[in-house]
């Protein structure tokens, strides 16, 4: 997982809140409207107006983040804040003193976002949105409610200077509260990111010693990671759990650590008494992983456990079909894959052609047939892996 990965994620789940803060402002909108249609003196009309084109502008962010699905942009913080600051401005321009708390809503919102820059550009906005509300009030007083009495002096004067100054007051307590925050997110992201490159580098040393036992060369683990990228993303996971998946998928053959190395290096047959112990190493890389803290490592476990198991029930376990996890299923495809294209010391490995129309013909019986349409669409990928990622040495 990668820092700039993990901004955008942290970026995405606060427009997520923030498009649901929106939500949330609608409703409040029309309890307002509401009230004030029956309690209020202002035009019905008017008041029709300004409410129906409020809720218009409060919706915009839920279409931007949640039906064009730019929740990750770079501009979407700041349409959400120009949205909240034209509905701050048109309510303080409609109900005068009455909406003044109102103000400081953008700039609440806007500390969200861990962004120094974001809070003064919100500052900026909201100090426009005084001016241009005050001034409305003192030319409109006669329709507006709360609106300030005397000429356009005095009312900068006597309220929308003070009002700026509260303005630029909390926005430099959210600037150092923002700025604070900031630099706790960096740190903690770039420690979770020490750790989680760590644990990768352990788990693939740890999977090179399982490999290295059995003849295998680290190349396998490589490529066979590799593969369930590919699937993964063509199975729609998002990146994170993808990168996840990948360094978990290294961990299958954990068990094999277990297993006599006169048994996995047999050249001839295994014996039904040696086939039933190899067939053990599944459930032994479950035992080792099962109670190992994480998702990532949950990930390795199920694997480790499943990754034989075949979608007719024929496998090491006899889990059938849905029974088997979906990350399992598409382990299957990628470890029968290498296996039947990597050359051994006791075999010639088959060609990429060859070992794709194995699996086309064990679709239904060994593999589930959607991961193999996925293998199908993807093929050009995983022959790109084998080759870009051959074996360096074959004992």
């Amino acid at each position: 997982m990668k820092k700039h990965s993990l901004l955008n994620e942290n970026y995405a789940k606060i427009n997520q809140i923030s498009a649901k803060c929106m939500r949330i402002f609608v409703i409040v909108l029309l309890m307002v409207y509401i009230y004030a249609w029956f309690f209020s003196k202002l035009d019905h009309a008017l008041l029709t107006i300004v409410f129906g084109l409020s809720i218009f502008v409060a919706i915009i962010p839920t279409i931007v983040i949640n039906i064009f699905k730019f929740d990750s942009s770079p501009i979407t913080k700041h349409i959400v804040i120009l949205c909240i600051s034209i509905i701050c401005t048109t309510m303080l321009s409609v109900f005068c003193t009455y909406a003044f708390p109102i103000m400081l809503f953008p700039i609440l919102v806007a500390s969200l976002y861990y962004n120094q820059t974001l809070v003064l550009y919100t500052s900026l906005l909201m100090t426009l949105g005084i001016l241009i509300s005050n001034t409305i009030s003192v030319k409109y007083n006669d329709v507006l409610v709360g609106c300030y009495s005397g000429d356009l002096y005095d009312t900068y004067f006597m309220y929308t200077i003070p009002h700026i100054v509260i303005m630029f007051f909390m926005s430099i307590v959210a600037y150092f509260i923002v700025s604070r925050n900031s630099k706790m997110m960096k740190t903690a992201i770039n420690i979770a990111e020490t750790m989680q490159n760590n644990q990768k580098g352990l788990i693939y040393s740890f999977a090179e010693i399982s490999e290295s036992k059995s003849k295998y060369t680290g190349e396998h683990i490589k490529r066979v990671a590799e593969y369930m990228r590919i699937l993964g993303r063509a199975s729609g996971f998002d990146e994170d759990y993808v990168e996840m998946l990948c360094t978990a998928s290294m961990m299958h053959d954990i068990g094999k650590l277990m297993i006599n190395e006169e048994i996995l290096d047999k050249p001839s047959k295994l014996t039904d008494e040696e086939y039933e112990i190899m067939k053990n190493h599944v459930l032994y890389g479950e035992a080792l992983l099962e109670k190992c803290p994480g998702e990532l490592m949950h990930l390795a476990c199920v694997l480790a456990k499943e990754h034989h198991e075949r979608w007719d029930g024929s496998g090491y376990l006899g889990m059938k079909g849905e029974e088997i996890s979906y990350i399992s299923r598409l382990m299957a495809v990628c470890d029968v894959f290498d296996a039947l294209t990597s050359e051994r010391y006791y075999k010639k490995g088959w060609t990429p052609e060859e070992t794709f129309n194995e699996i086309i013909k064990l679709s239904g019986k060994s593999f589930d047939p959607k991961v193999v349409r996925l293998f199908i669409q993807n093929f050009d990928q995983f022959k790109a892996v084998h080759n870009k990622i051959p074996d360096k040495q074959v004992y």
